[in-house]
């Protein structure tokens, strides 16, 4: 059974930087690929960033292109974000989740086996 957790989520002043784990379990990383998305209160989910590890693509939305780097560390099979130069839009819970097609590589409709969440919170 695939298992997403996610972790490194908190607090920071904006223009600070947070690294967001994603440790699976029942499931290899590196065989396809993984997306990392966010949710604000009454917002739709957005796909932030994504990786397919065998085709070496990432994509990245225009939101934080620039700030943040996906990657992957397949021996701990675990997917991170790295987020820096933060912004209070920022703020929303962040999941990441497990390609299921290589179409519409941000949608969340191409996602599944989400992870619970990680809260991130950017003040001004």
């Amino acid at each position: 059974q695939v298992q997403l957790v996610e972790s490194g989520g908190g607090s920071v002043q904006a223009g600070g930087s947070l690294r967001l784990s994603c440790a699976a379990s029942g499931y290899t990383s590196s065989s396809a690929g993984m997306g990392w998305f966010r949710q604000a209160p009454g917002k739709e989910r957005e796909g932030i960033a994504t990786k397919y590890q065998l085709a070496g693509i990432t994509y990245y939305a225009d939101s934080v292109k620039g700030r943040f780097t996906i990657s992957q560390d397949n021996a701990k099979n675990t997917l991170y974000l790295q987020m820096n130069s933060l912004k209070p839009e920022d703020t929303a819970m962040y999941y990441c989740a497990v390609a299921l097609t290589t179409r519409a590589p941000l949608s969340p409709h191409s996602f599944g086996y989400w992870g619970q969440g990680t809260q991130v919170t950017v003040s001004a």
